[in-house]
């Protein structure tokens, strides 16, 4: 089969498209016909050879979490699935023809794999973040870089909770973050009193680790009502960074109701094929994402 994989930490010019061994389902996994993966920040941050506890890596390595397709194979002990389902979840190696996952769910009707396959890890970031921070229905929530995945998510679960949010992205995101039901504004100079005009911060949330901890610890008077995904650096300001992923079958299981209520919903914006895994993972570096990038396979 087909695999992206890397031998040494860098760039977007170590991923190698390379002929690999195919994976079998173990006890409690299956194996997918992968048909589209979810591309996210941490697998450029381990491909870098950042050095994130809940995922260590040994060389050479395969790519990706997240990913949708067709069930083809069902490991010992794995009775709510057959081959033939459609499925969307996480394993490992994702960036694969065919990759073994260790949770997953049904696919919601009416969703597209590439649609899907942008979904698991996303869903479960927020839903933990949301819940660390502390933020309660009425408090009002900032989410500095809002436009991504984890932030297009985190803002529609929180409309969906009764919590009103502030957001910051690019120019031409603005838009795009007032149809998610977010008061918008831009990150850059001038931003934190663009935020204070738009009223109090109880809690924030930090996805782009863009430098903003300190601002952010200002706008909520408390480092413990901040959280960031994006910043290594957060234990030197006081602030929580959350990197241990929480129970992923119960994120898979709110997303496909929130999509099934029509209450969540996160657009691709780009597709890659599997040849292009450089060139999404240097996209994804640079930021201002509208939704989710994803290679279809």
């Amino acid at each position: 089969m087909k695999k992206v994989s890397y031998a040494a930490f860098g760039g977007p010019d170590v991923l190698d498209l390379m002929d690999a061994e195919e994976p079998h389902a173990g006890p409690g996994r299956i194996r997918i016909s992968v048909r589209a993966a979810g591309v996210n920040p941490v697998d450029w941050r381990l491909r870098e050879g950042q050095v994130l506890g809940a995922h260590p890596v040994e060389l050479p390595a395969g790519v990706g979490l997240d990913a949708a397709g067709v069930v083809d194979e069902v490991g010992e002990g794995v009775t709510d699935v057959a081959v033939g389902d459609r499925v969307f979840g996480e394993g490992a190696d994702t960036y694969a023809e065919f990759a073994v996952l260790s949770a997953w769910a049904p696919m919601p009707e009416g969703l597209s794999f590439a649609e899907a396959a942008g979904y698991p890890s996303v869903v479960e970031t927020a839903l933990r973040i949301i819940d660390e921070v502390g933020v309660r229905p009425g408090q009002k929530l900032l989410v500095s870089g809002a436009s991504g995945g984890v932030g297009s998510a985190v803002l529609q679960i929180a409309r969906e909770r009764g919590v009103p949010v502030i957001g910051t992205a690019s120019a031409a995101n603005q838009d795009y973050l007032r149809e998610l039901g977010a008061l918008a504004t831009t990150y850059g100079d001038g931003w934190v009193e663009r935020v204070r005009r738009l009223g109090p911060v109880d809690a924030a949330l930090d996805l782009a680790g863009s430098g903003v901890l300190p601002d952010l610890v200002a706008l909520t008077g408390d480092p413990a009502k901040v959280v960031t995904i994006a910043d290594l650096g957060a234990p030197e300001f006081g602030v929580r960074f959350s990197g241990v992923a929480g129970s992923v079958p119960d994120a898979l299981a709110e997303a496909a109701s929130l999509i099934a209520r029509g209450r969540l919903h996160i657009p691709v914006e780009k597709a890659y094929a599997l040849t292009e895994a450089a060139a999404a993972h240097a996209d994804s570096q640079a930021g201002h994402t509208r939704g989710r990038r994803v290679i279809v396979i």
